[in-house]
């Protein structure tokens, strides 16, 4: 178990602002709504078009004519209250400083135009956005004065001062790689750097991602969010910064920051927004630098009820029904990502009570919770799921949830538990709940053991969850897919829904995730079939005969209910009917 005292902890207040974020976005999008120069419908569409493809929003307005590059340059000075100039303000040589990336420039659409006293003075397309002020400080060490140009000018001075720049990112890179420890240490104390990370896990954070990757390459740092189960571009950072913020993150999680040879997994806790959360760290050396993935744990979205998971009233009476007895196997089945940890937790909420004690072997911990023992296995000394779940036997406890079945030994100490009295609750990595039984018959269970102890399979998949907001409704008899028809109809579905986007999900047509399911009831209809090895059809058969709903059924109803679209069902369970 991780003890919270040797969790390093950071403060992350609201106003860091070193990694674009979608301020800049708004920023733009509200001068242009409070100044009515464009109609709400023609921002909504630009605004749309920005989250899709990437697109800069001061670069979609331009180029679909929706207003003109002068009248936005004045538009942007006179709100901003910064300066507007012309392309003969731009400098006729690089400024002296640093070697800047052309990527870099091209994606922030920034330039500097000169050096007055201490400071930099640099010409943007976009005041909003506040990447610009911080990444310009960083690499200039100056403070930074903006004034504001056409794009169109920016563009044509950067590829003109700085086309030849790209062979020396690799140069950038390596200076600042082959700097000596203390040199790394000072670095990574640097309040631009601190502010970088600090406003990259607070953006995440505020846009709900569940993994925030940085990933570099020739031209810097890709920062990308997992959000709701897929990936978005989140931003660049410029190569200086490559080194300085991964070696920041791996020190805020006790990492060693001269090992860069070597993957490493780290966790550290934090506070953001005023509750603290906690983040899982893993590296990996690359050919331009370590990637990072950080997984974000906050456990105030912790689901822990079956209702808000996706569990209809039936389907919670039934898995309740079988969690509940006072021995057993309850397996969650599912890829990797696909919520079974989740469930697992919420199963052991129901079953948390004063007279029950509760014990897990996890790997790694990824939530804590009250009233429940929880270890994380250490195969370095081996401490395996098979040895921890041996020596909890000795702890007297109800109920045990074991992280995952992995081997033959973990498998048959888990029965054995069972057939002595306890409630094991664990998972496997098969596609369906049917395919659980096969996969554990496979382990070398003998089948008698197997029928007597199993108690129930619950199979899952995460479906994105539909705006309530902005969700178009459509009949499917029109554009329902052709391989789910037959459902639609066995269910008598008549509305389906599409995504639009609205300002509440960000254009996406999405907010959160739903799980669905199947469950497969051991009654004696299939223990029988499990003692004679019967194949997964056959199981599949005699479960749907007892009331099961497959996969594809259950997503097809909560699409139906408008919880999610057809395309997100086929997605993760194609073949699964």
């Amino acid at each position: 178990m991780i003890d919270n005292s040797t969790v390093p902890r950071t403060n992350i207040e609201g106003s860091c602002d070193i990694l674009p974020g979608p301020e800049d976005a708004r920023g733009l999008a509200s001068m242009l709504r409070d100044g009515r120069l464009l109609p709400e419908e023609a921002l909504h569409r630009a605004l749309l078009i920005e989250r899709e493809s990437g697109e800069r929003l001061e670069a979609v307005v331009t180029r679909l004519g929706m207003i003109s590059e002068d009248r936005l340059v004045a538009e942007l000075a006179r709100f901003s209250g910064l300066t507007a100039v012309g392309a003969e303000a731009f400098a006729a040589t690089p400024v002296e400083g640093p070697e800047l990336s052309l990527a870099f420039l091209r994606d922030i659409r920034a330039v500097p135009v000169g050096l007055t006293g201490e400071a930099v003075r640099v010409a943007v397309a976009n005041p909003f956005d506040p990447f610009v002020v911080q990444a310009f400080a960083f690499m200039f060490q100056r403070r930074v004065e903006r004034v504001v140009g056409r794009a169109s000018d920016i563009d044509a001075a950067i590829e003109r001062l700085y086309h030849g720049s790209q062979a020396s990112d690799a140069a950038v890179d390596d200076a600042v790689d082959d700097e000596d420890l203390e040199r790394l240490k000072d670095l990574v104390s640097d309040a631009p750097v601190i502010r970088a990370v600090n406003r990259l896990i607070a953006n995440a954070v505020d846009q709900r991602a569940s993994d925030i990757h940085i990933e570099p390459g020739d031209d810097g740092l890709a920062i990308r969010f997992r959000i709701d189960g897929m990936l978005r571009d989140a931003g660049r950072l410029p190569v200086a910064m490559r080194a300085p913020l991964v070696s920041r993150i791996k020190v805020m999680a006790r990492l060693n920051i001269a090992e860069r040879r070597l993957p490493q997994d780290g966790r550290m806790r934090i506070s953001v927004r005023g509750h603290e959360i906690d983040l899982r760290i893993a590296t990996a050396p690359s050919i331009h630098g370590e990637s990072v993935v950080m997984r974000i744990l906050d456990r105030s979205k912790l689901a822990l009820d079956f209702a808000a998971l996706g569990f209809d009233a039936v389907l919670t009476g039934r898995l309740r029904e079988a969690i509940t007895r006072p021995h057993g196997i309850v397996l969650v089945t599912g890829p990797t990502g696909s919520g079974k940890t989740t469930t697992l937790y919420a199963a052991l909420a129901e079953l948390n009570a004063p007279e029950r004690k509760l014990l897990t072997v996890e790997d790694p911990i990824e939530y804590r919770l009250d009233g429940v023992i929880q270890t994380q296995v250490n195969p370095a000394i081996g401490f395996t799921f098979g040895s921890a779940l041996r020596s909890f036997l000795r702890q007297d406890p109800d109920v045990m949830m074991v992280g995952e079945i992995r081997d033959t030994e973990t498998a048959q100490i888990a029965v054995q538990a069972a057939l002595t009295g306890h409630m094991i609750l664990s998972t496997l990595h098969t596609n369906t709940a049917a395919g659980a039984v096969s996969r554990l018959l496979d382990m070398g269970v003998e089948p008698f053991l197997l029928g007597s102890v199993l108690t129930g399979v619950l199979a899952q998949r995460l479906v994105r969850r539909l705006c309530a907001d902005c969700r178009i409704p459509f009949d499917p008899r029109e554009g329902a897919p052709e391989a789910l028809r037959p459902l639609l109809e066995a269910q008598g579905i008549r509305c389906l829904y599409h995504p639009a986007g609205c300002a509440r999900c960000g254009g996406s047509g999405y907010s959160g995730r739903i799980a669905i399911l199947e469950f497969l009831r051991v009654d004696d209809a299939v223990s029988r079939l499990v003692l004679r090895r019967a194949d997964t059809r056959e199981l599949l058969a005699a479960a749907e005969q007892g009331g099961m709903r497959s996969l594809a059924a259950d997503g097809v109803a909560k699409a139906g209910e408008g919880l999610t679209t057809m395309e997100e069902v086929l997605r993760v369970a194609s073949g699964e009917s």
